[in-house]
């Protein structure tokens, strides 16, 4: 059994933030649309989203994979304070 130090994430694909970039096969960004218009999608991987500028939205990706629920997914137009 080998042991692995505490820190060995790799340091390139990290945002500003220090927060690891989500990577998604770009065969599967080929395929998936918005659950709520079927419109294009954006991926930004500086922030780990698919961006529908239809709806206004940001759906999540974690551990490579994309969260397609409109439940979880963050309003583009949100702004820090709004309410």
């Amino acid at each position: 059994m080998s042991a692995h130090p505490a820190d060995d994430t790799p340091t390139e694909g990290k945002s500003p933030e220090g927060k690891t970039a989500a990577r998604v096969d770009p065969k599967l960004l080929e395929i998936l649309v918005c659950p709520l218009t079927k419109g294009p999608l954006r991926y930004d991987a500086e922030r780990g989203e698919l961006i529908s500028e239809r709806a206004g939205l940001a759906y999540p990706i974690r551990d490579g994979i994309p969260i397609m629920l409109i439940d979880e997914a963050r309003r583009t137009d949100d702004k820090p304070g709004a309410a």
